[in-house]
């Protein structure tokens, strides 16, 4: 899960995980949506691009993985006595958004799209790693080091799949691109403890 694997150009603020365990409930509830959120923009994929058999058979694992998880975030919130509340404004996916190349073909919006989906489970995955590693719940500890393990998976899906529509020196010199920004972002964002980016 280093930096070679995942790829990522900027490691997250040491800082981070500190104030995030004194906020397990925001952390967890933050956590829950962006689960839901992964299911529904698989879906969405699916339904832009249903077309793509290769794209949607992926997707279709996928989305069933990420709304599990949803589920077992929802438990561990459940064990807790703490309900879901409400959805918070995710920065740093509006950011990712913004870098986002339009126009073109089909297969480019495609491309775009999946590479900025490989970023944020990346970026996920890294910080379940540093849960996993830091936190003191050993019940938690455990249950972010099973998804970091998934999401590590998703990370390389998307990767591979931009692959399949794009010649692959074309989609790496982006990933490339879209890695020094995403860095840029992580670095500018505020560290704040109730969000999982």
């Amino acid at each position: 899960m280093e930096k070679h694997v995942l790829g990522l150009e900027l490691p997250t603020d040491p800082r981070w995980v500190n104030i995030a365990e004194k906020n397990i409930q925001e952390i967890l509830i933050d956590h829950a949506y962006c689960e839901q959120k992964a299911a529904s923009s698989g879906i969405s994929l699916i339904v832009q691009f249903p077309d793509k058999e290769k794209l949607v058979e992926m997707l279709t694992a996928l989305v069933a993985e990420e709304w599990s998880h949803f589920e077992r975030v929802m438990l561990e919130l459940k064990k807790r006595g703490w309900s879901l509340g409400h959805k918070r404004k995710d920065e740093y996916v509006e950011q990712l958004q913004k870098m986002l190349i339009r126009g073109g073909s089909r297969d480019h919006y495609l491309v775009e799209n999946l590479l900025m989906h490989a970023l944020i489970e990346a970026r996920s995955c890294e910080r379940f790693r540093l849960l996993w590693k830091e936190i003191s719940d050993p019940d938690l500890s455990q249950f972010y080091y099973e998804l970091m393990v998934s999401e590590a998976g998703h990370y390389k899906s998307f990767l591979a799949m931009a692959k399949e529509y794009m010649d692959e020196d074309k989609v790496m010199a982006r990933w490339y691109q879209m890695l020094e920004a995403e860095a840029e972002i992580v670095k500018n964002l505020e560290v704040r403890g109730d969000r999982m980016h």
